[in-house]
């Protein structure tokens, strides 16, 4: 059994997964609405929590940050903290130069002043077609219809930050810290457009535990490079999407830092949650019919495993073949060769969902019929690659690519 795998069973010992949403830590509300960005589907949304909460996030590499990016950095650089985030979906209000940035500036405006807060404790976030304009007048208009106290509505949060996913993306777990109960909670959005590097997703995840300012920030960024940037669709990174946490301390317990003797308890539940997200948004990759996770052991050093899993996962030619049900391992070599780590092909083995297709640099012999009942019946495809050099692991994962694939970006704006 790969590495993450295990880690996933075992960590559980820390935590209990619940059935929670967004809202479930104390303090925490969220909803959404129908403002007319879209033509009948959710398309506006809003988080805020009762007071403001210790606040990090990682955002795009794409160096053209949409205007929605760049104020939610202004916002959590005044003072490390926010209360609430304004999320719109249908339209990115990406590439829209000073009118895109003024819009951006009205939303986090309006929210403010809907919740009664001051506007620097406002994030923004965007998703949809990039180089429109918002429709700002039908925004404000949405805005002023939020309920401002005492209302949670996350279904509709979830069902709102939405584009081309076919699912909603949530993930809930309660641990006890200190002696009181701590919730940690996340949601997503995110099914084309997915690479590492942070790609179009937009990730929210919220907690009622107290945690110190610069462990927090760490404890995401290590997160998103073991999770988030371990995912890829289609190779594309988009220009408007990051990972939020807020961090209210409403639970209680004395300041999480690396110091406190529950910290371990507190960063793999946080883990946990990113990593449940990252996975559904693979598995929910646009037109696809089957969840991939390619686990590399055996590395000389964890970079190395990443990039193996990374560049497999994003094999077009893997990917067609996991959709076709025809285990081309031939496709795998093909991708672990020029991936730029360095591999003895005499050490190298590969299985498909546990089906020896390579050992030690050798075709092995295995059933063809076999191999394609379980690429073509199952829809968690699991490659393990050892490439018989070291100790270090990494897991990536990604879905098949499939027909409706084309057909969705084909049509993406009609």
């Amino acid at each position: 059994m790969a590495m993450n795998q295990l880690y996933e069973k075992e960590s559980t010992a820390f935590f209990t997964k619940t059935d929670g949403n967004i809202s479930s830590p104390a303090g925490f509300f969220a909803g959404g609405l129908h403002c007319g960005i879209k033509r009948k589907r959710p398309d506006l949304g809003w988080l805020y929590s009762a007071v403001p909460a210790q606040a990090a996030a990682v955002y795009t590499t794409n160096q053209f940050q949409a205007a929605p990016i760049q104020i939610t950095k202004e916002s959590i650089m005044e003072s490390g903290k926010l209360s609430g985030i304004i999320v719109n979906s249908g339209n990115a209000n990406s590439f829209t130069g000073n009118e895109g940035l003024r819009h951006a500036r009205l939303m986090r405006e309006w929210f403010a002043a809907q919740i009664g807060v001051n506007e620097s404790l406002i994030g923004v976030a965007s998703t949809g077609v990039i180089g429109e304009l918002l429709p700002v007048e039908k925004i404000e208009t949405g805005i002023r219809r939020i309920e401002k106290e005492g209302t949670s509505h996350p279904d509709l949060f979830e069902k709102a930050i939405l584009t081309t996913d076919t699912f909603q993306k949530r993930a809930c777990v309660t641990l006890e810290i200190d002696g009181k109960t701590v919730t940690v909670a996340g949601c997503a959005k995110g099914s084309g457009m997915i690479h590492p590097n942070m790609a179009t997703m937009l990730a929210f995840i919220t907690t009622d535990a107290k945690v110190e300012a610069a462990a927090l920030q760490n404890l995401l960024k290590q997160t998103v490079d073991e999770t988030f940037n371990m995912i890829t669709v289609d190779g594309d990174t988009s220009t408007n999407d990051m990972v939020v946490v807020m961090a209210n301390g409403l639970a209680g317990n004395d300041t999480l830092s690396y110091a406190h003797p529950d910290w371990k308890k507190f960063a793999e539940s946080f883990a946990y949650i990113a990593r449940e997200l990252a996975k559904q948004i693979a598995r929910d990759g646009e037109g696809a019919t089957k969840l991939v996770e390619v686990c590399v052991t055996g590395a000389e050093t964890e970079k190395e495993a990443q990039t193996v899993a990374k560049t497999v996962i994003g094999s077009n030619l893997v990917k067609a073949a996991v959709f076709g049900a025809d285990a081309n391992w031939g496709r795998i070599i093909n991708a672990i060769g020029y991936s730029g780590v360095q591999v003895d092909e005499q050490t190298l083995s590969i299985r498909i969902g546990g089906i020896p297709v390579v050992e030690k640099g050798m075709p092995a012999s295995y059933s063809e019929d076999e191999a394609h009942a379980y690429l073509k019946e199952n829809d968690k495809i699991c490659i393990a690659i050892d490439l018989g050099a070291g100790t270090c692991q990494g897991t990536a994962w990604g879905c098949d690519l499939t027909y409706d694939y084309v057909k969705i970006n084909a049509t993406y704006r009609s």
